[in-house]
């Protein structure tokens, strides 16, 4: 098994290796553009030279010189797109040795999807600065990215549909090349976040020239009529003023479909170059092998009885590029009088969407989970240490038991590990203990991990079991300024909202912290006492965080279901200290007055 300090230095490696490659590279675009300047300048010396000698000396100077030329313009362009890939190679890899230590800075944060109302997604820091989406995110499409973030808001609850997961992750966790691959490619042409909406939307409108028969023939009935006036010329029927005037004629008739054509080339034409990126994605998809169930029916979307996804994606981007030629009005205008090119043009990319615009969802989809997937591949390839694939229990009422469980955005050797234990439905774990003691850290390690486990990635622990219930939380409830309600009342909002889930019959794991805060004490109290009173009749399962130590009392009347836990603050002498480490129990020692003195702020004494 690959170890931390191991990968660092593979990545080191690669950096390296990345930066040697690009040396050479430049180098050689130097000597090129070196050369294609030699080229040229003999070709105009050549031209002077044989000016006076006959068009044969000429020829053969420019033959000599500008087919070299041109053939060395393609081989730079290759060359840059190839210094392009190196740059993103290195570029990544950098990522990936800082993200070793932390540092998620360089990478999306997710911010767009962060939703104060979301069942548990706000409360836990999925989406935002250093967030759990930002340590996971390496997404190289904004396909990949929604479905990298629907995953995270909608876990999964079906056994089967998580260890599928999970068995294609451990798959690309292995695969270092080609995830590597897939995501470079994906960045050297990065889309926008409305590109998959605005392609179906392309997909699914009406065809408005195909539909029309006399649209189809005009084409070809306007080649064979300036053939027949070539051929009249030639013969002497008619003079080359009558064609012109009618040559002229034909191109002011073909401005009559500028209109639509320039409509949907400004709507769309940029939206459909972008699939020229996402058939290289396709094809590094197609040209790899997979093992897992789940990766080869992503691999299948993406094949055809006709063509491969691939080809026909680039046919459409290569007659998207012909197209972009009307831009060029001499060509559009010579093109149009002979052929009525645009509009010949426009329907083949008519026929092409009659043809394969039914498999472009298809092909989408595939691109956007691949690359989800291979981002969950590379958060298991980069933890490789104290981290586990947990073990999901469908056989039981409920279970989640744990041991070491960190907090995976948290540095691996200051994080603190603790376990869990709940194996029995209904079952509430009352955490208590005072300020900065750990609570709160400890239900974020616990619903973090609980995410991760039912989105079929590796968690940090020892070892884990799962139940795989829906997770909700209630534990960074904030006035709504816009929706004119107070804090207490979210927080109500909140609290109603689980119970309703629980009436209604759905299974839920529910994380709380410090519940009833927005009221006075006695009113908190009863409050907490009926809240989870309630949770035990809709059996309930979920771990509450409390500075309320009488909440430890309902052990005594759940004896079998509610099991108290604390995080000790230890006062010695004048020090203050914090182990983090979860105790059986309720809390005995508080730290607030003991902090206010510490601080100069006056304490009654008792």
């Amino acid at each position: 098994m690959q170890t931390n300090s191991g990968l660092k230095a593979e990545y080191a490696r690669q950096i390296e290796k990345a930066g040697q490659a690009l040396a050479r590279v430049q180098y050689r675009i130097n000597r090129i553009s070196l050369l294609r300047v030699l080229l040229f300048c003999l070709a105009v010396a050549g031209v002077v030279s044989f000016w006076n000698k006959g068009w044969m000396p000429i020829a053969g100077t420019l033959a000599l010189t500008l087919l070299p030329f041109l053939m060395l313009i393609r081989y730079h362009n290759r060359l840059f797109w190839r210094k392009e890939y190196l740059e993103k190679e290195k570029e990544t890899n950098l990522q990936e040795l800082a993200a070793l230590d932390n540092d998620f800075s360089t990478l999306d944060e997710g911010r767009e999807y962060v939703d104060p109302s979301h069942l548990y997604t706000y409360d836990l820091d999925v989406f935002g600065p250093h967030s759990l989406f930002q340590c996971l995110n390496r997404t190289c499409t904004p396909i990949g990215k929604d479905v990298l973030a629907d995953w995270l808001d909608h876990h999964l609850e079906d056994k089967d549909e998580i260890l599928r997961r999970q068995e294609a992750i451990k798959e690309l966790a292995d695969k270092y090349a080609f995830r590597q691959r897939f995501r470079i490619l994906g960045l050297m042409n990065k889309g926008q976040s409305a590109d998959k909406a605005e392609l179906l939307a392309w997909a699914k409108s009406p065809i408005l020239f195909r539909i029309y028969n006399r649209y189809k023939y005009l084409p070809a009935m306007v080649t064979l009529f300036n053939a027949g006036c070539l051929g009249g010329v030639l013969a002497g029927f008619m003079t080359g003023n009558q064609w012109g005037i009618l040559w002229f004629a034909i191109v002011l008739l073909s401005f009559l479909f500028t209109h639509k054509i320039s409509k949907v080339q400004a709507v769309y034409g940029k939206k459909l170059q972008i699939l020229g990126t996402y058939a290289r994605l396709l094809k590094a998809i197609d040209e790899e092998t997979f093992e897992s169930a789940l990766l080869k029916e992503v691999k299948e979307k993406i094949g055809s009885n006709r063509q491969q996804a691939t080809q026909t994606i680039q046919k459409l981007v290569k007659l998207m590029n012909e197209l972009d030629q009307r831009n060029n009005y001499l060509m559009y205008t010579v093109l149009n009088g002979c052929f009525f090119w645009e509009l010949w043009q426009i329907m083949r990319i008519e026929a092409w969407k009659e043809a394969y615009a039914g498999e472009l969802p298809g092909w989408l989809d595939a691109i956007g989970e691949m690359d989800a997937l291979n981002s969950l591949g590379t958060f298991a390839y980069n933890h490789p240490e104290g981290y586990c694939y947990p073990v999901i229990d469908t056989s039981v009422a409920f279970k989640l038991c744990g041991k070491r469980l960190g907090h995976p955005l948290m540095p691996h050797g200051q994080c603190v590990t603790n376990d869990i234990r709940m194996d029995d439905r209904p079952a509430f774990i009352i955490i208590t203990g005072a300020n900065m003691a750990g609570k709160s850290t400890y239900l974020r390690t616990i619903g973090v991990n609980y995410l991760l486990a039912c989105i079929g990635c590796p968690v940090y622990a020892e070892q884990m079991e799962l139940y795989p219930a829906k997770l909700i939380t209630s534990l960074r409830t904030t006035d709504s300024l816009n929706e004119n309600e107070s804090y207490f009342f979210a927080e109500l909002k909140r609290l109603k909202l689980i119970i309703d889930k629980l009436k209604a019959g759905e299974q839920l794991f529910i994380i709380l912290d410090e519940i009833l805060k927005g009221t006075n004490s006695m009113d908190k109290q009863k409050g907490s006492f009926a809240l989870i009173k309630q949770f035990m009749n809709l059996q309930a399962n979920g771990i509450i965080a409390t500075h309320d130590l009488l909440l430890g009392t309902l052990k005594d009347l759940f004896p079998q279901n509610i099991v108290n836990y604390c995080f000790e603050a230890d006062i010695t002498g004048d020090e203050l200290t914090f182990s983090y480490q979860l105790r059986p129990g309720v809390a005995q020692n508080m730290n607030a007055c003991f902090l206010m003195k510490k601080m100069g702020i006056a304490v009654a004494d008792d």
